[in-house]
């Protein structure tokens, strides 16, 4: 391979790369450009704790969106407007965890509560105040600690 060869080959995998870098945005919005489901949600199971930030995730096609609430919540959801991840230091509203969940909880920790959930495409996962992490199938069947 000569030197103007090499060059080239360079140039080129250096804008692809750039390309493909530039892919990924985050961008505060204002919470009134929230899709309406989000709004919803967050004004259905946390009505007191108002939205403190807002950032759309672009990433290639597919957008996301994280949002900040007062009371130390983050909440995440997927390109398809669904809530994906709820991350907090005080208790979870019970509105927002499945009842086969909760009630797992409430059996064989009743002295603790809900902190964190999230669901992925197999499986959810909660995390209780003592740091405690249990993982259910999506229909809501214990699995297993997982720490």
């Amino acid at each position: 391979m000569n030197i103007k060869s090499f060059f080239k080959n360079t140039i080129a995998l250096g804008l692809v790369i750039g390309t493909l870098s530039s892919c990924d945005k985050e961008e505060i919005i204002p919470s009134t450009e929230l899709p309406s489901e989000i709004q919803t949600y967050i004004s259905t199971h946390f009505p007191n704790n108002p939205i403190i930030q807002s950032i759309k995730d672009r990433d290639g096609l597919k957008k996301s969106y994280d949002i900040t609430l007062e009371g130390s919540f983050v909440l995440e959801f997927d390109n398809k407007n669904k809530i994906t991840e709820i991350d907090g230091i005080s208790k979870l509203p019970d509105s927002v965890i499945p009842q086969s969940l909760r009630e797992y909880v409430t059996t064989n920790y009743p002295l603790n509560f809900i902190t964190d959930w999230e669901l992925d495409d197999n499986n959810q996962q909660i995390e209780l105040d003592n740091t405690l992490e249990l993982e259910f199938t999506i229909s809501g069947e214990f699995l297993k600690i997982d720490n």
